[in-house]
């Protein structure tokens, strides 16, 4: 499967455009860190841009992603891509053992707290966005209550990745790429 089909699977499946915009979100963060290990790019963005296409479908722990494997299956998904995404669900026993099924852990939670923390600045913006800002929400536990800080923290330590010395500035700068797909280009530019 190319990137344009799966685009198209993910909109055939998912409705809602916040969603596609943190699947695009992982996608990028997926590809940034597959050049830094000279991985495959395209391999790597596949999986971050397919990760929660059936979340809409099978919207529990318990469904998600587990049944939306068979669906990948049938449009003839690599079987790595299938088991990177199955090991970023906690419920389906999938251990995180290669580099790119611990990026995808890393990056999943992490671009929704970062997209959060851009729309609540005055510039709506990831192009002037820095870590310490992410940090500054970070500690406000109410902010963004629903992202797993732990999970987090984890996912950048299993990738081998300091959270706050790396890995969430390369999160940003990837995210940055692609800003005007993600709406957060605010008023800059």
């Amino acid at each position: 499967m190319n990137r344009t089909e799966a685009l198209e699977l993910v909109r055939e499946h998912v409705k809602s455009e916040s969603l596609i915009r943190h699947m695009l979100s992982v996608e990028a963060a997926m590809r940034f860190y597959a050049e830094k290990y000279g991985e495959d790019a395209d391999l790597w963005g596949l999986t971050g841009l397919l990760h929660d296409f059936d979340w809409e479908i099978h919207p529990t722990a318990e469904q998600h992603p587990a049944e939306g494997a068979p669906l990948l299956r049938a449009r003839g998904v690599d079987e790595i891509v299938i088991r990177a995404i199955l090991s970023h669900g906690d419920n389906t026993g999938v251990s995180r053992d290669s580099r790119m099924e611990k990026a995808l852990n890393a990056c999943d939670e992490i671009t929704g707290l970062i997209t959060a923390v851009a729309l609540v600045r005055p510039s709506k913006s990831l192009l002037d966005l820095e870590p310490s800002s992410v940090k500054k929400k970070w500690k406000d536990k109410a902010f963004a209550a629903g992202t797993d800080r732990a999970e987090m923290e984890k996912g950048a330590a299993d990738l081998g990745v300091d959270l706050w010395g790396e890995h969430v500035g390369n999160v940003i700068a990837a995210m940055r790429r692609i800003a005007p797909e993600l709406g957060l280009m605010g008023g800059l530019s």
